[in-house]
Order: structure tokens, then C-alpha cells, then sequence
């Protein structure tokens, strides 16, 4: 078996494990550790190695990550969160809204982003309604990473597709191949999550308490930055469009 494979496997296995006898791995360790071994190797030059590293996407990523988390510390997505949800009564209703809303927002933010600011968020309603945390965990889960297929900036690899390879309208492209199937695994998420959860869904009328905004300046700025994306993108679909 290829040396690179068999250090890849052993990667994936750490991280599944996450522990190595009582040493608790973090997942940028371990990948950290598979890319030193495949340079030591020799499987891959150093050369080769920093070749491979797309600054667009690391560009990219780092400017998604920065309004993340202006988003998260001015409060501004608690608040937005409440302003959408607070006439939400059911745990089924939260559920739906965190599928389509993250879902949908993951394809303009990017699914990793989505992940680190829906966290906390799913989290705090998890607490504040008891509800089992795992159901909106994996709700967050599996609605970034199915709403994330409907664009070229849902996803890295979304992206790494549409910079390196021959998409015509990557936009346009990506919607009309992906918008009904990615529609239709949300529906389905939900009636399997019904299935694996069936407790969690309890009848109790949900009270949603208000959120305010905690930094008022950085909060303008985040929702700025967020218009300005999908502004952009609006801009980006009409030129290709034309």
C-alpha cells in the first residue's frame, strides 16, 4: 500500500480516537503530524508542499473566520437569532430554521464558518429550552455541510473547484445542478432526526428571552461586512449572468 495513503489512514484514526494512551490529540496536531511525515518521507517535496497551498482559499477563509467572529463577540448574531426565532413555539420549529437558515447561510458564509458561530448559538437555545443538545448539534452539523453544496463558496472544496477547475458560472452552475438535491436532504435530515430523537421533541411552548446587542459599534461593522458578501455575490451572479 502507498506509504501517503497508509499516514493518511493513520491520520483519520487519530482523530477519530482523539486520544493517543492518555494524551489527548487535538485534530491540528495530527494533521500537523501527517504533513511532517509525508515531508520526511519524501512522499512530497517541500517545494511541491507549499505549491499545493491555494492562498485564495486561505485568503478567503481567514476573511469568513473575521466576520464569524465579529459576528459572535458584538452579539449581533444572538440578536439576529432572536429576531428570527423568537416566534418560534416548537422544537420542531427551531430545528427547521436551524436546517434552511444554516443551511442556506452556509452556502453564502462558508460551512466551516457557519460551524464555529452556529455552535455557541445552538448551544445557548439547547440550554435556555432544554432541549438535548446533541439534536441541535447535529442539526448545526448537518445543515452546513448539506446547505454548503449549493454554491462555489459554500465550502473549500466547493471553492478549490471553482478557481482550479473549468466551471462555467460557477454561481449559476452550482445552484441549478445542486438546488434540488440539497432541498430535498434537508427534508430528509429532518424526518431522521425526528426518528433518532424522538424524545427530544417534547410539546412544551417555547419562551425566548431577548438578546441584546453587546458591542454596538462592532456590530454595525459585522453586519456591514456581511452585506457587503452578499452583496458582492449578488453582483458576482449578475455579471456572469449577462
Amino acid at each position: 500500500m502507498n506509504l501517503s495513503l497508509l499516514i493518511l489512514l493513520g491520520v483519520y484514526l487519530v482523530i477519530a480516537c482523539r486520544k493517543i494512551g492518555g494524551i489527548s490529540v487535538k485534530i491540528w496536531h495530527a494533521m500537523t503530524a501527517g504533513a511532517v511525515l509525508v515531508l520526511i518521507t519524501g512522499q512530497i517535496s517541500p517545494l511541491s508542499a507549499l505549491q499545493a497551498i491555494n492562498l485564495d482559499v486561505m485568503v478567503f477563509l481567514f476573511g469568513m473566520f473575521v466576520v464569524g467572529e465579529a459576528l459572535i463577540l458584538s452579539g449581533y448574531l444572538s440578536s439576529l437569532a432572536y429576531g428570527i426565532l423568537h416566534r418560534v413555539k416548537s422544537v420542531d420549529g427551531v430545528v427547521l430554521m436551524i436546517l434552511f437558515g444554516a443551511g442556506l447561510a452556509s452556502a453564502v458564509l462558508m460551512n466551516d464558518t457557519l460551524a464555529i458561530v452556529g455552535t455557541p448559538l445552538v448551544l445557548r437555545l439547547a440550554r435556555e429550552h432544554r432541549i438535548e443538545p446533541c439534536l441541535l448539534l447535529m442539526t448545526l452539523a448537518v445543515a452546513v455541510t448539506t446547505g454548503s453544496l449549493l454554491s462555489p463558496i459554500g465550502n473549500p472544496q466547493n471553492l478549490l473547484i471553482a478557481i482550479d477547475g473549468p466551471v462555467p458560472s460557477p454561481f449559476l452552475t452550482f445552484l441549478q445542478a445542486l438546488a434540488l438535491p440539497t432541498l430535498l436532504n434537508l427534508v430528509l435530515t429532518y424526518l431522521v432526526l425526528r426518528v433518532m430523537w424522538p424524545k427530544a421533541f417534547h410539546a412544551s411552548a417555547l419562551v425566548h428571552s431577548v438578546v441584546a446587542v453587546s458591542d454596538p459599534a462592532l456590530a454595525r461593522l459585522a453586519r456591514l461586512a456581511l452585506f457587503l458578501i452578499i452583496g458582492l455575490i449578488a453582483v458576482k451572479i449578475a455579471c456572469v449572468s449577462l
